[in-house]
């Protein structure tokens, strides 16, 4: 082959991978920072979305909050803290085009280990229908950012652009 036909060819591919990384808009990712509930806005960002090749989309530790006042739900009933918090979980995926299947990490804090068979029950709701499960950590801690908090789950998913 031709030093002139390698350089043109060379051309053409560069070209071409400079606009595919225009098109991404520059560096080639976009991060976004959303509150879905009133009472978030502000304090923090309950998901963050990183957009280039596939979109990523990073949940803060979703709990049993209240939406709207931020209060503790279901103060002594840990299966409802779990159901609450997957279906909030939910909500927030589905405001950015993604579903539990789309889940590839998640990371359960708890605050009585003696909830695993509890939480395994609420996992397999929540996990319904997923074509996988995705990978996950399960942490008992101390505590967790308000009393009676019993639950809370951080999740990252990715979908394709």
């Amino acid at each position: 082959m031709s030093r002139t036909i390698v350089i043109a060819l060379f051309a053409i591919i560069a070209f071409a991978v400079a606009q595919t990384s225009l098109a991404q808009g520059p560096g080639g990712f976009e991060k976004k920072n959303f509150s879905h509930n009133p009472w978030a806005k502000g304090r923090f960002s309950e998901s963050v979305t990183v957009s280039g090749p596939a979109k990523l989309i990073f949940l803060a530790g979703i709990g049993p909050e209240d939406e709207k006042t931020g209060e503790i739900r279901y103060k002594d009933n840990f299966l409802e803290q779990c159901r609450l918090s997957y279906r909030k979980v939910k909500d927030i995926l589905a405001d950015h085009g993604a579903t539990m299947n789309d889940v590839v990490r998640a990371t359960v804090f708890v605050t009585d280990i003696r909830v695993r068979d509890d939480y395994r029950k609420c996992k397999e709701e929540a996990y319904a229908g997923a074509s996988a499960q995705p990978a996950g950590t399960f942490l008992n801690v101390t505590a967790l950012a308000w009393p009676h908090m019993m639950f809370e789950v951080e999740v990252t998913a990715a979908i394709a652009r």
